[in-house]
Formats: structure tokens, sequence, C-alpha cells
């Protein structure tokens, strides 16, 4: 039964490149067959619940602008959450995607204690549950909200109070069962307060032993419910706290192998986060796969003149095109996807904006993904990168690498050759001219 919020739109078709209308996918095809596999199963969407059906349309300066009616004040707060979970789903069939993503605290309100706030996300978890058999939507992955509420201040799994940190793993592990419950074929922990504001009232080793330890809990945990999805981190570097314990994949692969973690736990990577970091999205993407700790993404793009996450969708198609051959050179998602973790304009009132921008966003992830196939198809990109390291394949050099080597053997064989090495071009404009070629 239609919810009524999207009035009498009907599922979004395919309707080719030629198209002229704008509520239809132009290059999305999902059965369209890229390097061997269907585009869907290559993409894996999802819609993410809280900025699609929880954000008000607010910014620092201002108050919601969307006034939907699952927000009203002074309505009943369960009664909202099973409307908002009608329309979602009413969403997720309109636009065809196979998944979407969710935080405890979007789905159901908090309650006084606990465990009426798990009793109130179990309850909508059961109506989940029931629409989701009836559709074949599925979930990409669950999380836990521990940064809204005040008493995560100072952090969840970071925070000086072990009392703290012992409700933390408390909602950690309903969210955990609940994803379980669902068919979740992932779980994040997105530290949104990990972190400290200040120096003077911090100590970063204490702090680091909590985080390793809860982390080393949510494994352990996974291990024993018999959970078979991905334990995922999301980096991000600031916003809010002045510094953050998960800045960027590298600090955070760094960290996983402090605690023994690197090969439980997998990144879910972000636009707009690896941006604040001071890095391209293709950056964080690459040093993943290069660790061997690639899992997922949330697809959006920041506003480049603004100095914080303003989640935008993803409709840069040159961007996506270098993000997408990283993840195809990374061998693509297996439990992971592309999640939309962007939010609508607060300007762009109506419901089908919604749609639009989901719609939008597909097909330039679409164009992304087909020009990052052919650039592999093409070979010459690689190609170059395996040509310009081509000397390490030499035994002699292989062997440096394996430790067959040392200091005063190099020298050795610098002063007997009598070396002078001569640099090479990097021809870094004609590899962006490349590029180009098929974007």
């Amino acid at each position: 039964m239609s919810t009524g919020f999207f009035g009498d739109l009907q599922p979004i078709q395919y309707t080719g490149p030629a198209s002229t209308e704008p509520l239809s996918y132009r290059h999305y095809n999902k059965d369209e067959v890229v390097l061997g596999k269907r585009m869907e199963d290559h993409l894996r969407l999802a819609v993410c619940y809280w900025h699609s059906f929880c954000w008000p349309g607010s910014d620092p300066f201002g108050g919601e602008t969307f006034n939907r009616s699952w927000m009203a004040a002074g309505g009943d707060p369960m009664e909202q959450a099973k409307l908002k979970a009608d329309v979602a789903f009413e969403m997720f069939q309109i636009l065809g995607m196979p998944f979407f993503t969710f935080h405890d605290r979007d789905v159901a309100p908090e309650g006084r204690t606990l465990a009426e706030s798990n009793a109130n996300v179990n309850a909508i978890a059961d109506i989940f549950e029931k629409k989701m058999a009836d559709t074949g939507i599925k979930l990409l992955w669950g999380t836990a909200n521990m940064f809204s509420n005040r008493r995560f201040m100072g952090g969840a799994a970071t925070n000086p109070d072990p009392d703290v940190f012992a409700y933390a793993a408390a909602q950690v592990k309903n969210a955990m069962d609940v994803t379980y419950r669902l068919g979740g074929e992932n779980y994040v922990l997105w530290g949104g307060r990990e972190g400290y504001e200040t120096l003077l009232n911090t100590n970063i080793k204490q702090e680091l032993d909590q985080f390793g330890r809860f982390l080393n809990m949510v494994v352990e945990y996974k291990h024993k419910i018999g959970f078979k999805g991905t334990i995922l981190i999301e980096p991000k570097p600031q916003e809010p706290s002045k510094h953050q314990y998960d800045y960027d994949v590298a600090t955070v692969y760094g960290f996983l192998k402090a605690y023994g973690l690197e090969n439980d736990v997998k990144m879910n990577i972000e636009q707009g986060h690896a941006i604040l970091a001071g890095h391209s999205f293709e950056h964080e993407l690459h040093m993943a796969r290069s660790l061997g700790i690639f899992g997922s993404v949330d697809m959006n793009r920041n506003d480049y003149q603004c100095g914080w996450d303003t989640d935008h969708f993803g409709m840069n198609v040159p961007e996506l095109a270098l993000a997408y051959y990283e993840i195809l050179m990374a061998g693509g998602f297996t439990t992971g996807g592309t999640n939309f973790d962007a939010k609508l304009r607060r300007q762009s009132l109506d419901p089908v904006d919604l749609i639009q921008a989901h719609v939008g966003s597909a097909d330039a992830i679409a164009r992304g993904l087909k020009a990052a196939a052919a650039m592999i198809e093409d070979g010459r990109l690689k190609g170059f990168v395996d040509d310009r390291y081509a000397g390490w394949q030499k035994p002699e050099n292989a062997d440096i690498l394996k430790g067959g080597s040392s200091l005063e053997t190099l020298a050795e064989r610098v002063h007997k050759a009598d070396l002078e090495p001569q640099p090479k071009s990097g021809k870094q404009e004609y590899l962006e001219s490349l590029v180009n070629l098929f974007v």
C-alpha cells in the first residue's frame, strides 16, 4: 500500500543514453555486463536511512526545511518510525536498488533506558524483516549511533568513563544482533567522536588501548554469533572532534596492526572524509587496496569551497571513474558496496528531489564504472605503471626486497659498476590525457 509521500511515482526504468527523461536511468542498466559481471553486482547500490529519511534540512545557522510528517513534533515516536519505514521501502522499490543501510537511532527512537531503546530497534527490525522478505531488498550494513547523545560527548569506546564504554558495548551488541538477524553483509563502526578536543585533558595511549580492546570485542562477538559479514571501520579525520583516531586509511591500518586486527577489519571509505584528510578519494582507495583492507564505500562528494563534510550526491564522472578504477583494481566489492551517504540540499524540498538525486548519482556512478572498465581493458595506464617499476622484477633487485641485500652490498654494486642513474619522465600529462579519453 502506498504511503502517498511520492505521489503516483512509478519505479524508475532504464531508458538509455539518448533519453532526455530526468526520472529515468540513462546509464545505470543493472543487467548490462561490464568486465564479465552485471552492473548491479558490480556496484551493489545502497540507500542510506539517515540522510534520506532522518535529516530535516538543517544547517549550523538554520532549522529544518523539509517538514517530513514522520519528524513532526508531538507525534508518537514509534508510529512515526513505522511510517518512516513504510516510506523508506516505498522509495527503495521506486529506485530499484538492491540494498539499504542504517544506524540504530535512524530507524527507531531512543528510549528512557537502553533496554527500551533496544526494544524499539527490534520492533522496527521485525517490520524490516517482513518488508525485506516481500521485496527482496537486502541490508548492506548496520551500525550504531554513538555520537549524537550527550553521553557520548567525550567519545564512546574512547570515553574516559568506563560506564560509557560499557554502555557503548551494550548498544553495539544489539546493533550487531539486529544486523545479523536481517542478513546484513557487513557491520560498520563509525567513530563519530572517537578523538579529542584538547590534549590538556586527554591520555591518548589510554584511549587507543580502549579503542583497540573495544574493536577486539566486536570481532570476538562476530565469531561467537556466527556472523559471516565483514567488520568495517570508516576513517574520518575531524568533525566533530578536533582530531579523530580513525584519521585516514593509513592511520587506521597502523592502529589495526598495533592491536592485532589487520586480518579481521576492513575499510569503509567515504569520498568526503578523504577530502577532509587532505587526500583524494582515489588515494584512500588505492591505499586500502595496497594494504589489503579495502571493503566498501560511502559515496558522496564535498563542496570544495567549504571546509566541512557537506555530503553532496556524487555527480562528478571523472572523479568517479578514478574511484571505480581503484575499486576494480582491488578486485571489486565482495561483501561491500556503494552506499549513498549523501543528502539533499536544504532548498530541495520536494519528495521527487530525493528520487532525482539518487537517479542522477546512480547514472554518474555507472558512467564512472564503465570508464574505469574501459581503462582496464585498454591496459595502457596499468602498463605504464608496470613498465615504470619493471626494474624491480630483475632477480638481483627483487632480492633486495626479500632481505637478500644490505647497505654494504648495494654500495659495492654502485661503485663497481660506476652507476650514475638518469631520471626518466613520469609523463603525468600524458596519463591525465589518457584518462580523459574514457570519461
